[in-house]
């Protein structure tokens, strides 16, 4: 199926011991490494490599630790593959490491605020930057999360965030925006971002969405209280984005996702109607 017609996949390869889904599967770099192996042969797009946790109230990890999880797997992936990499990271020391090692795109869920240099580090890197938003931080972003428009709050948010990397020096062909499903958000600020995707859309940056195995399809179905019971309404989410014209879509699930986003493509296809492309890595 042409990748244009439907947003690009990207696997999500967690070396962290505690990860809301997958956390200590993938610890070894060699485990590690099989995974990525399946995801790719999967039909995986791009990989995501994250060293520390961002579940709500998961604990600071330290540059140096988490460097040391992530790195060894991003050699050895790139020694195998020249997939686009992802390093899922706060902290720009460790971006600036991962790119060094292989990785082409800095995925920061705290938009290039956790330290006074990033923007200008990412400008210096020059890969593509994906801006989420987060209210607070990992530990405290679901306490009682409140917004008087959510998706207005978001959107001023990102775009501030935008102008703030493009000031440092950063390219605007190099930005993505991310809503940041479940990062300091009730069910019904989730289900209000996912219904204002076509807006963020419209932006004109090329838009990330997370809403793989998270807590807010439990908040729809009570019955999925584990993150593996959550893959229907994952690819509800995947398909909603697709829908809206998302460039990528953040995954646990990579088969799966890969085959519905195909047979919506294909239906898209026999229907005569597209989706406009989005400027997404090589």
């Amino acid at each position: 199926m042409t990748a244009s017609l439907r947003p690009r996949v990207m696997g999500i390869v967690n070396v962290t011991p505690d990860s809301f889904s997958d956390g200590g599967r993938f610890l070894d770099p060699r485990q590690g490494v099989e995974h990525a192996r399946r995801l790719i042969a999967q039909g995986a797009d791009i990989l995501d490599i994250g060293g520390e946790s961002t579940r709500p109230g998961a604990a600071p990890v330290s540059a140096e630790d988490e460097a040391a999880r992530v790195l060894p797997l991003i050699e050895a992936i790139r020694a195998v593959s020249d997939i686009p990499i992802s390093i899922d990271t706060m902290k720009p020391a460790v971006a600036r490491a991962a790119v060094a090692a292989g990785a082409t795109i800095w995925n920061d869920v705290a938009a290039l605020r956790f330290s006074p240099e990033a923007p200008e580090v990412a400008a210096g890197l020059g890969c593509e930057v994906v801006l989420m938003h987060m209210l607070g931080r990992p530990g405290t972003m679901q306490d009682e999360p409140r917004y008087d428009d959510v998706a207005a709050e978001v959107e001023a948010f990102l775009l501030a965030r935008a102008a703030a990397a493009m000031a440092a020096g950063v390219a605007r062909e190099k930005i993505w925006l991310d809503p940041g499903i479940g990062f300091g958000k009730t069910l019904a600020h989730n289900l209000a971002l996912l219904a204002a995707l076509p807006r963020f859309v419209a932006l004109g940056y090329p838009i990330l969405l997370g809403a793989s195995r998270k807590r807010f399809i439990a908040g729809v179905d009570p019955s999925a209280d584990q993150a593996t019971d959550r893959l229907g309404g994952s690819l509800a989410a995947h398909l909603a984005g697709a829908a809206a014209g998302v460039a990528a879509v953040r995954v646990h699930d990579a088969r799966e996702t890969v085959q519905a986003l195909d047979v919506w493509a294909a239906i898209q296809a026999a229907a005569g109607t597209t989706v406009s492309d989005a400027a997404i890595p090589a």
